[in-house]
């Protein structure tokens, strides 16, 4: 598992360590069942405290994604398909909702909105 962080990115450096791991989750590149590395070795790979990494492992174990066993270690834990889908569904709403609140805030109207989900759409066809 290859995890990037950035220190001048305005997310919290927990927030960019639970992101990435929920992308690998997504991807299959982890699957149900993987060990994950322990909070003090991720710490010190990344080079940010075990704090840090303890509360993105807490808060993937909160939303479901992690199973933490005491004395084994943390694992992904099981995703049915059709779970997955709703949590990366779920993930795309929370964006969009930015999007509107962003796009409202600097006065775009829902037809522009739809217009740049449209060309932004086409483009990655």
């Amino acid at each position: 598992m290859n995890l990037l962080i950035s220190t001048s990115n305005k997310e919290p450096l927990f927030q960019q360590i639970k992101e990435q791991i929920k992308q690998h989750i997504y991807s299959g590149e982890l699957k149900e069942g993987d060990a994950l590395p322990s909070m003090r070795v991720l710490a010190k790979d990344l080079k940010v405290s075990v704090i840090t990494t303890k509360r993105a492992y807490e808060e993937l174990e909160k939303e479901g994604y992690l199973i933490s066993a005491v004395g084994r270690g943390t694992f992904v834990a099981g995703q049915q398909p059709h779970v997955l889908r709703e949590w990366q569904i779920r993930e795309i709403e929370n964006e969009l909702e930015k999007l509107v609140k962003a796009g409202k805030h600097i006065g775009l109207s829902k037809e522009d909105l739809k217009e740049m989900i449209d060309i932004y759409y086409e483009e990655e066809s």
